[in-house]
Formats: structure tokens, sequence, C-alpha cells
């Protein structure tokens, strides 16, 4: 199978997953008033998802690739000999480890959450919610993620299959689906604690920061899984946050008040 046909395929799956998901979501909701078009789906759903995701792509991609032209550290194929399921498994661990730490450091530091805050806008999380992330952001963590893999000589189909999670778990880990994992949850991450990190409850504030892998929180002290209760809700509480998309980006340049 040619790399084209196999990003093909991986962006098939991607697709798939979405309906799956959105299915899951109207049969077993969570919170079962959340609407399908709720506050702000077109603006996440045509600026963030479809435009903001295809132009930065292109830009991290076409640095990374300049990058390795002018050092051609991709020659070395230091992980080129590698099967294509130990590099994928490799960028998994590394790069999550990496995000638990980074995500942790946006959730501390002012400057950070300004590019951080419109994550944590929308007020009804579902599979939508996860693209919704300031570009400054994603051109950071997609960067030091991907461009790492092409200068190690990482196989395409590597980055595509990365890629690929990335998107799917991103849409299952924000999904307003019912679900009960059991023991994976205290490993492997999902709505049912990361509902929690976006929940506007006090206990929960900075909290349950892993992506991928729950067990970076439960290894390092900011796990949050309570049970028998559900969050009061969602968001930043912040009335003047705007609903566009440039205007949400801008928000994050304002002034800092003094105090």
């Amino acid at each position: 199978m040619s790399f084209i046909n196999f990003e093909i395929l991986a962006t098939s799956i991607v697709i798939l997953c979405r309906v799956v998901i959105i299915s899951l979501e109207r049969l077993f909701p969570y919170n079962a008033h959340q609407s399908l078009l709720r506050k702000g789906f077109w603006n996440d759903l045509g600026m963030y998802t479809l435009v903001q995701s295809f132009v930065l792509s292109q830009i991290i991609f076409g640095f990374a690739y300049w990058l390795d032209g002018i050092t051609e550290l991709s020659s070395y194929g230091l992980l080129s000999s590698w099967p294509i399921w130990g590099q994928v498994l490799l960028s998994l661990v590394v790069h999550d480890f990496y995000i638990y730490w980074f995500h942790r450091w946006q959730h501390h530091n002012r400057y950070l959450w300004r590019t951080h805050e419109a994550h944590h806008s929308t007020e009804d999380v579902d599979w939508l919610s996860g693209p919704r992330s300031h570009s400054l952001e994603i051109l950071i963590n997609q960067t030091v993620e991907f461009a790492p893999l092409i200068l190690l000589g990482c196989a395409p189909e590597t980055i595509a299959i990365k890629g690929m999670l990335d998107a799917v778990w991103g849409m299952y880990i924000h999904s307003n689906i019912n679900i009960r994992s059991g023991v994976l949850q205290y490993v492997i991450n999902g709505p049912e604690m990361h509902r929690w990190h976006h929940a506007i409850d006090h206990e929960a504030h900075n909290m349950n920061f892993g992506t991928k892998f729950a067990i970076w929180d439960w290894i390092f002290g900011t796990a949050f899984f309570p049970s028998g209760r559900k969050p009061v809700g969602y968001g930043l509480g912040d009335e003047n946050f705007p609903e566009n998309y440039f205007k949400q980006h801008a928000w994050a340049f304002r002034r800092f008040r003094k105090k």
C-alpha cells in the first residue's frame, strides 16, 4: 500500500470513528440535555476543525521538512530500522509524557494559560471540544510532536498513524458518552476523568492533565476521579469570552489586569 493510500485509509478511519462517537453520544449521553448543535458548534467545526487544522498542519510539517533539509538528520535513520509499531509506541509514550507536563505548566503559568483558555471555554464538552485550541498551542505541541519523528527518520506511516490516533483520542476523551472504563481508567485516559478537567467545580481545578494515558496523573498526584456525582458545569465562567474564532484568538493577547 502506497503512503497516499495509507493516508486516505487513516483519514477514513477518523471519519468513521467520528460518526460512531457522535452516534454513541446520542444513544448513551452522559449529559442528556446536551444538543449536537450546541453553542459554538459551527465555529468549532468550521474554523478550528477544518480550516485551522489544515493551515497549521501545512506550517508545522513545512517547517519540519525545511529543518530536516538543513540538518539532514533523517539521513542518519536513527529510528528507521524500528518496526512501525515500535515507532508509534515510542512516539505515543514520549509525547504523552511531554504533553502532561506542558499541559500542567499551561495551567500554572499566566502567559501559557492565555494559549490554553480557549480550549476550556466550551460550556458543553463533547466530541468537538478537542479541536478548540489556540493556534499557538497547536503550533508548539504538534511541532514538538511531529518534527522529531521526521528528523529521526520515522516511516511516513508512523506519522499518519500518530495523527490518526491523536484525532480519534481527542474526540473520545471529550465525548459526551456515559462510559465506564473500570480499572482501565487508572492507565488509559477517557471521558470519565477528562470531563472533570473541564469542570468548573473547585475540587477539580488544575487536575487530570493526562491525554492518552491517565497513569501520569495517578503517579504525579493530579488525579481527580470522584464517584456518585457529576460536574456542576464546564467552561471558564467568563461571560466576556468571545464566541468568534478570530476574537477568541485575539483575546489571548489582552492586557493583564493590575492586581
